[in-house]
């Protein structure tokens, strides 16, 4: 896939689709704050550049989420240096993003913070079940991390998640919370938007009754034709954010 925010490859220059990621990365950390996540630092965004795909760019370490701007975001390399930006880099970002991405190069971004919902319900180490109209969004679309290493200090961790993950839009990390991916980062944060909300319904609701599989399909296939996350992100941006290009200033 490419990034979704391109209505076509040729119309966009990599420098306008490079400006264009960093942007919705420093919205999309401005929106984790939004909801009150992300307060001691526990979580990490990445963009992958589009000239040098093996790296990504990704909040520098220290910078409060929501007063995050383009200017905070630096450039990590594959071997987990600093190419561009000035700042430190947050390696335990870098431990779980660069596999993903490097196994993935359909993704352009990848999301994952700790939150009141979707941590707790990882610790039950189950998948999520068809009870409510968003949790279609995720139907036979997510996997389970089933590992006691909630603290990931290697690259060979992140790629047991990046096994684990597949080709699947999201995955539960067991006792560590949730992560999801996307073609473009504004995907990729609305979609974790969402599945902190289905994790919420499940843990709300304990003895739910699922619809079935094929009406899970049919509410996938509607729900998510034209991207679920962008939209999402669309919103939470007009909702909280207000002039998107403030981020720029």
């Amino acid at each position: 896939m490419f990034d979704a925010s391109q209505k076509s490859k040729q119309e966009f220059s990599p420098a306008q689709v490079r400006a264009r990621r960093m942007r919705d990365c420093a919205l999309g950390y401005r929106l984790l704050a939004a909801q009150r996540w992300g307060d001691l630092g526990d979580g990490h965004i990445s963009a992958r550049d589009p000239e040098r795909t093996d790296c990504f760019w990704m909040l520098r370490y220290g910078v409060s989420y929501h007063a995050a701007k383009v200017s905070d975001l630096v450039l990590v390399g594959p071997d987990g240096g600093l190419v561009e930006g000035k700042g430190f880099v947050n390696i335990a970002g870098y431990y779980i993003h660069q596999p993903i991405l490097a196994a993935r190069p359909d993704a352009v971004s990848a999301v994952h913070v700790h939150t009141g919902w979707g941590t707790p319900f990882s610790a039950e180490a189950r998948l999520f079940q068809p009870i409510t109209q968003e949790s279609c969004i995720f139907f036979e679309d997510h996997a389970l991390f089933d590992d006691e290493e909630v603290q990931v200090q290697s690259l060979e961790a992140g790629g047991r998640i990046a096994a684990a993950l597949g080709k699947m839009r999201a995955i539960i990390l067991r006792s560590h919370g949730l992560l999801t991916v996307g073609d473009s980062v504004a995907e990729a944060v609305g979609s974790f938007v969402s599945m902190e909300r289905v994790a919420e319904s499940h843990m709300k609701v304990r003895d739910a009754k699922p619809i079935s599989a094929a009406a899970a399909r049919f509410a996938q296939a509607d729900l998510t034709r034209l991207g679920i996350g962008r939209s999402g992100f669309a919103a939470l941006v007009s909702r909280h954010i207000g002039d998107p290009e403030i981020v720029n200033s």
